[in-house]
């Protein structure tokens, strides 16, 4: 299979009888859709629908398009009795502006919230300093500044706080970073003597540079939100992901939910509860070094069944792999592997295409390099739910009712 970067089409005609075979899907047991209102009830999720109504996935040369996404191509899950009470959608006071991090995915999110991208001037001198110029008016507005702080880390968050800096001075009302991937959140804690905290340290940076509300998607910990003494709305992006595996043709019973390590398991946990409670094994591993893992031993049953392990991120891509080849070893039939963060870093893109995985679903919160596409990868755009998410805070909203 190609790379894709769109929710698939409809099953064939053979895997609706192969699903129909099964007594429940991934989704059936009596739970509600991901998101969805009282109006649905409880509500099984059937082979043959589409999960985001998107456009076919173009493809030439094996290179995906991107497809345009618009307010009426909403992802089932956001699909809900809530959506319809009443958010202002047609604010000239809200304006959005990308840094040079992720501009696909900001200006993704501008198409669904049917606005432009704010006229921003970003360049580098020649000693690499940024220089940032505002090409429009934000007096009085609400702005949402869209850089996640993905490698090279340092200067995109450089470039962020630069940018907050001129919004600050050009007299914008609320100053929103929406930061779809936070750098520097595993440095959460002191595991050792004279270590640094750095996700409190750039959590101040951002504070002091002049944001007043920060977005953000799957930090690497909770606890790095209290580390901002600012309000922060945390989006999940686990619902995009399940969404998509609602539609694969997997009967609920031969599931099983993987954590790659004792760390993860709140959120595998979470994860397999949504999953018509699908159970749940844990990789215990012993890390001798900075991305350098060792897999020990697996803790629960995963013979026979699809395996799906669940990670808020994937760097370097040793966790993930020893612990696929751990449950291939331990008779596990298939294994996927879901994160919201594609990092990515050497030499990832080598294991992960090594043939342990069925496929490996992404989110586009970090770009991918056309060079680092490989068969088994998806990539799924989260930009409606963070445009969904732009337009409640800036309407003063419920946030938090998207994921109920």
């Amino acid at each position: 299979m190609a790379a894709s970067l769109v929710m698939p089409s409809p099953a064939s005609s053979s895997s609706t009888a192969a699903m129909a075979s099964c007594r429940s899907s991934l989704f059936a047991r009596g739970h509600r859709s991901l998101l969805g209102g009282s109006e649905y009830g409880s509500r099984i999720y059937a082979p043959d629908c589409v999960k985001c109504e998107m456009a076919e996935p173009i493809s030439g040369n094996g290179k995906p398009i991107i497809p345009v996404v618009n307010e009426r191509t909403l992802p089932k899950f956001l699909e809900s009795a809530r959506l319809a009470k009443s958010v202002n959608r047609s604010s000239s006071r809200l304006k959005l502006f990308s840094g040079t991090a992720n501009p696909a995915l900001s200006q993704e999110i501008a198409w669904y919230m049917g606005l432009e991208l704010g006229k921003i001037n970003i360049k580098r001198f020649a000693d690499g300093e940024v220089y940032v110029q505002l090409g429009e008016s934000v007096r009085g507005c609400d702005v949402f500044l869209l850089q996640p702080t993905c490698p090279p880390v340092n200067e995109n968050l450089m470039e962020l706080q630069i940018i907050i800096d001129a919004c600050r001075r050009a007299s914008a009302r609320n100053i929103t970073a929406v930061i779809p991937y936070f750098g520097y959140a595993r440095a959460d804690r002191k595991t050792q003597g004279r270590e640094s905290i750095a996700a409190k340290l750039v959590a101040n940076l951002v504070t002091m540079a002049g944001a007043d509300r920060v977005l953000a998607c799957d930090i690497h910990s909770g606890q790095s939100i209290g580390y901002f003494d600012i309000p922060v709305d945390h989006v999940y992006c686990e619902h995009v992901i399940l969404d998509y595996l609602a539609s694969k043709a997997i009967c609920s019973d031969d599931l099983v939910v993987v954590s790659p390590d004792v760390g993860g398991v709140a959120r595998a946990r979470a994860f397999a509860k949504k999953l018509s409670d699908a159970p749940l094994a844990i990789i215990d591993k012993r890390r001798h070094g900075h991305n350098i893992a060792e897999v020990m031993n697996l803790i629960g049953d995963v013979k026979g069944k699809v395996a799906v392990m669940v990670d808020d991120m994937i760097d370097t891509a040793g966790t993930i792999s020893k612990g696929a080849a751990l449950l291939h070893e331990e008779g596990a039939r298939e294994v996927y592997a879901c994160c919201t963060h594609a990092v990515f870093s050497p030499p990832a893109i080598e294991r992960l295409s090594s043939g342990l995985f069925q496929e490996v679903i992404v989110t586009n919160t970090i770009p991918v390099a056309e060079k680092n596409y490989f068969p088994q990868l998806t990539i799924l755009s989260v930009a409606n739910l963070l445009g969904e998410t732009i337009w409640r805070v800036h309407d003063d909203s419920s946030v938090s009712s998207i994921f109920q």
